[in-house]
């Protein structure tokens, strides 16, 4: 499907994402009295769920027990994965609802280098169909297909028995106008950023009766790295992102096993504060035009509306997967989000199948209003276990 963009309307986006806030004239703060404050970055496709198995459970990943796709969630956890080696691919049509060439895909897997070590690697691309830009007047000026991505590696070691901790490097990539200006405005350019994760993972084995129970508990704080620019006035904050979790699974016997997840996640990016009429005095909140480290740290108090605010900056996921002999999955989860602050809130169902070394897991998404483009999004993932892999070729029995 051809979209058709106002070259002027994608410029004005580009110089004032990110980090110059929004203007409210009427000096009230924002985020009460049902307006919206939202927080606004580039590459802001770095915090969607890129997987069918935690997009199935609410988009809860940081503290789920371990999977091919933890490198996005918390890659500590590959340690304690009872494979050595995996890869996985996803795929997610996006906003179906209003295009037809818009996708998001991902890559991931992992290797243990040593009992204790694990190197994980990923890449997203984001695919945003084709795009006529055109000018004030409708005139096409140029037709282009917008793009962005990000490579990373990670590497995991055991600190413990039972924890075990992260650090990754990522470089992101995102070109969404092919270098047009209007006018006498800045010529557009592709933003760069490098960044960086860290991230911990416990995990802990237990009795519960006679039963096997397991605890989890994670966190990540990810895209820790610099600003993109798309411009040459303008530098954008990257969606740095603070999540927590849980998870505890337990296992009626050797064939059935349910797991709850619930996560926590937090923009550590600056509020936009309330500016006067003419934009050149902020009214409440804290200037974001700060260095990454300042914005991170300031992000936790920072919100014109104070604590109230701050807390609706928080979104949650919760995630209950049911699994019956290591082979059939079925998952629900469901995702909060503020009204003011986006107001995403949906339901996730899905299911996963093992066969052999192949795993194969599907997403849906529902949203509970009418109005939200998510609605009705799929997500596709098939991964392969190599060490299976290696078995069925070989002369051990098939698991």
């Amino acid at each position: 499907m051809k979209k058709t963009i106002a070259l002027a309307t994608i410029i004005a986006a580009l110089a004032t994402s990110g980090l110059n806030a929004q203007i409210n004239t009427s000096q009230d703060v924002i985020g009460r009295d049902g307006q919206s404050n939202i927080i606004m970055t580039a590459a802001s496709f770095l915090t969607i769920a890129p997987d069918s198995r935690a997009g199935a459970l609410g988009d809860a990943g940081v503290a789920t027990t371990p999977d091919t796709y933890s490198q996005h969630w918390n890659p500590a956890k590959y340690l304690f994965h009872e494979s050595r080696s995996e890869l996985g691919l996803c795929y997610t049509p996006w906003l179906r609802k209003y295009v037809d060439d818009m996708s998001i895909s991902y890559l991931a897997g992992f290797t243990k280098v040593r009992r204790n070590q694990a190197v994980g690697y990923s890449m997203t691309y984001f695919n945003l169909g084709d795009m006529a830009f055109t000018d004030v007047n409708g005139t096409v000026v140029k037709n282009f297909s917008p793009k962005e991505f990000a490579f990373d590696v990670s590497y995991s070691l055991k600190l413990a028995d039972n924890l075990g901790a992260s650090v990754a490097m990522r470089y992101i990539y995102s070109n969404l106008t092919g270098g047009i200006s209007v006018g006498g405005s800045d010529e557009t350019h592709a933003g760069h950023s490098v960044a960086g994760d860290v991230a911990v993972y416990y995990h802990k084995d237990f009795q519960m009766g006679e039963r096997d129970a397991h605890f989890g508990l994670g966190a990540d704080v990810s895209n820790i790295g610099t600003k993109m620019s798309y411009t040459s006035t303008n530098d954008n904050f990257i969606p740095t992102n603070l999540k927590v979790g849980t998870s505890f699974m337990l296992d009626f016997d050797d064939y059935n096993s349910v797991m709850f997840a619930f996560d926590a996640n937090k923009l550590l990016v600056p509020t936009p504060p309330i500016y006067n009429t003419t934009g050149d005095q902020i009214l409440k909140g804290k200037d974001p035009d700060v260095s990454v480290p300042t914005g991170m740290f300031q992000s936790f108090n920072d919100a014109p509306g104070g604590f109230e605010e701050e807390m609706k900056e928080i979104s949650y996921s919760f995630g209950a997967e049911y699994i019956y002999s290591h082979t059939l999955a079925g998952r629900v989860g469901y995702f909060s989000e503020h009204k003011d602050k986006g107001g995403r809130k949906y339901i996730t169902v899905g299911f996963g199948l093992t066969l052999r070394a192949f795993t194969f897991d599907m997403a849906y998404l529902v949203t509970t209003t009418s109005s939200n483009p998510l609605q009705n999004t799929l997500k596709f993932s098939l991964s392969v276990n190599f060490d299976k892999l290696r078995n069925h070729r070989g002369t051990m029995p098939i698991e």
